[in-house]
């Protein structure tokens, strides 16, 4: 218990891909068939052998948000184990994990900080206090960053998942080349529907073949549009809260063009900022380990009966 991150397994699920986006029932089954071996992977890289599991303190899983069938695997095979070897057991908050994923390594930022977190189903500014005093202070009214990336790649004609593809193209395109609709919402909030619709617009109105031929451009521009929207935002934070200690968190942190441009903000405003590692940007069990830590510090447990939620706020 110093806090170290001693293995982290992911096991892919690229049976969505022919579905093009996650399907819950097929992504609940390759769960189950996969906690197994990524657990015994997990310990064998740790060094633990299974006679030594009783050294290990507690249990943690994510209790939500997400996939209810998903949670209902982890939380099970999560509750299982404690059961089994008399620990304790620790429920972690998804988006709770992806903000402390900041936390891992060896030049964590201090608190208090301000942090970015976007992925596919979420975009917030989160401002945190201490490990365990997060503060949502914006959020998108609508679609995420994640998810702005895959449906304007879904329009563009690029197989899902979209979002790495765009940043992949981008990086051979202009990003001035198309100018598209940033919308307009209040303080700290974020909209990203309009985004899609001014991109789903403009290419209606172009000649057959357009796409193939400026598909650079276009994920460039589409990439730029969200980077800026994002970076804007993040900026009027700061300038709110005067705190000047910068993360990214969430699957879209490890977009090339956003963790560029949170670096060049952080030389012009002078901004301290920090970009985790991309193994812990898409969802990933260290994460969860290291808020799982601190959480242990402070003797939050939580009982066997404790059930996961789909969409339980922080």
């Amino acid at each position: 218990m110093d806090g170290k991150i001693m293995s982290n397994f992911i096991a892919n699920q690229t049976v969505h891909e022919q579905y093009g986006g996650v399907v819950p029932e097929l992504a609940s089954r390759a769960h189950m068939q996969n906690i197994v071996p990524v657990v015994d992977r997990a310990l064998f890289a740790a060094n633990i052998a299974k006679n030594e599991l009783l050294s290990i303190d507690a249990i943690a899983f994510t209790q939500a948000p997400g996939l209810i069938g998903s949670l209902l695997v982890g939380a099970q095979f999560a509750k299982s184990l404690a059961l089994s070897l008399n620990k304790p057991l620790i429920g972690v908050h998804h988006m709770q994990a992806h903000v402390l994923a900041n936390l891992i390594g060896d030049d964590p930022p201090s608190f208090p900080f301000l942090c970015l977190t976007v992925s596919g189903g979420h975009t917030q500014i989160v401002l945190a206090h201490t490990p365990l005093q997060l503060e949502v202070i914006g959020e998108t009214i609508d679609d995420a960053a994640g998810e702005a990336f895959d449906k304007t790649a879904k329009l563009l004609g690029l197989p899902y998942p979209g979002g790495p593809l765009i940043d992949r193209y981008a990086k051979e395109g202009n990003p001035k080349a198309f100018s598209f609709a940033e919308p307009q919402v209040p303080e700290l909030g974020f909209s990203f529907s309009g985004l899609k619709t001014s991109v789903l617009y403009f290419l209606q109105k172009q000649e057959p073949g357009f796409i193939e031929q400026h598909l650079n451009d276009l994920c460039a521009s589409v990439q730029f549009t969200i980077v800026n929207i994002l970076i804007k935002k993040l900026k009027k934070a700061v300038q709110q809260t005067g705190i000047k200690n910068i993360c990214i968190a969430g699957g879209v942190s490890a977009n090339s063009g956003l963790r560029k441009a949170l670096q060049e903000a952080g030389v012009k405003y002078v901004w301290k900022t920090y970009i985790p590692a991309f193994q812990y940007c898409t969802d990933n069990a260290a994460m969860i380990a290291i808020t799982a830590y601190y959480k242990y510090l402070d003797q939050q447990f939580v009982e066997l009966d404790a059930g996961p939620s789909a969409r339980a706020a922080w």
